[in-house]
């Protein structure tokens, strides 16, 4: 697809599919963070966080998943879905086949957390477990072409960021007149889609873009003026490390996303540990990002100002949370 013929959805698609997904999904709720340590890091700074942890499955994936199932025919959901996925979008496409009636077999990743592949079979899902990302794709592919699944993407194509972007209109609905939005970036889906609906509602809001340092594909994209493919990722958030970008999300990330941004594995533990002491939310890394552009690289750009964070998910076990933020 060339992303000069990328038609991004109208406020009334974002509409009809938040209605479309309302019965499968929480409508999370925003909170305003003013508790001592955050007052003291950004002063006079208003943060209101869309707290999306709090979403069926733990993270945002289930919108664009249930906007893309409810477009199949029954015929084709009854041969039932497929995915590739580290985590969060494998578990929100097990719980999203469980509560349509179909089955779902999904790839993951062999550095997976065992927890997020326990939660995908919790959700019935069949899972099988591929090397890598290249090879999970492939592994995907054949069982498409064996057993005519359909397959759900993670991140890419206009019904996924239908969904995403009803995210973006409960937030901006919720809170009127924000300056800025920070939301995080992996694959584009949610940004994509998130801030299409936001620039819908509240146009003069900016939207900040959050990459990892170690999965900067959007980065690279923006610079090159077209979606790019990293060689190889190096993040301890791995919900926001796809080794590419593709063209529909990219295009809508390119026409809404102001200013994109990069944070380390270091600020996304510290905001993690932060998030964890003030809000007591035991976040994902993927989930703390934008939280760590926040307190590093736009904290005096954002000051004084009106500010949305997105917490996108919370698919993390105790010792894995342990381990990045409790004593070294």
């Amino acid at each position: 697809m060339s992303t000069d013929a990328v038609v991004p959805p109208t406020l009334e698609d974002i509409r009809a599919t938040a209605e479309a997904i309302a019965p499968y999904v929480n409508r999370t709720p925003v909170h305003r963070w003013r508790d001592r340590e955050i007052s003291a890091l950004l002063d006079d700074t208003e943060v209101h966080l869309k707290l999306e942890l709090f979403q069926r499955t733990g993270s945002f994936k289930v919108r664009g998943v249930l906007s893309n199932m409810l477009a199949l025919s029954r015929a084709a959901l009854a041969r039932g879905v497929t995915a590739v996925s580290a985590g969060n979008h494998a578990i929100a496409v097990a719980y999203g086949a469980q509560a349509l009636g179909v089955h779902a077999k999904v790839v993951m990743l062999r550095t997976a957390n065992p927890a997020r592949v326990e939660a995908a079979r919790a959700y019935g899902a069949e899972v099988v477990i591929a090397p890598d990302g290249a090879g999970g794709f492939a592994m995907v592919d054949d069982i498409v072409a064996r057993e005519g699944r359909a397959f759900v993407h993670p991140f890419e194509g206009p019904l996924t960021a239908r969904g995403t972007a009803t995210l973006g209109l409960e937030f901006a609905e919720a809170v009127p007149r924000l300056d800025a939005v920070v939301i995080g970036v992996g694959g584009g889906g949610l940004a994509g889609g998130a801030s299409t609906a936001i620039k819908l509602v509240q146009p003069d809001c900016r939207i900040y873009g959050v990459e990892p340092e170690g999965a900067d594909s959007m980065h690279r994209s923006f610079a090159a003026g077209a979606p790019q493919r990293l060689e190889s990722v190096s993040t301890i958030a791995d919900s926001l490390a796809p080794p590419m970008a593709l063209p529909y999300s990219y295009a809508l990330c390119r026409a809404h996303i102001d200013t994109l941004v990069k944070v380390s594995d270091r600020q996304i533990t510290g905001a993690m540990a932060l998030l964890f002491r003030e809000m007591k939310l035991a976040v994902e890394p993927g989930g703390a990002a934008a939280t760590a552009a926040l307190l590093g690289p736009l904290a005096n750009e954002l000051r004084g100002r009106r500010v949305g964070v997105v917490i996108c998910g919370s698919n993390i076990d105790v010792e894995s949370f342990y381990r990045l933020v409790g004593p070294s």
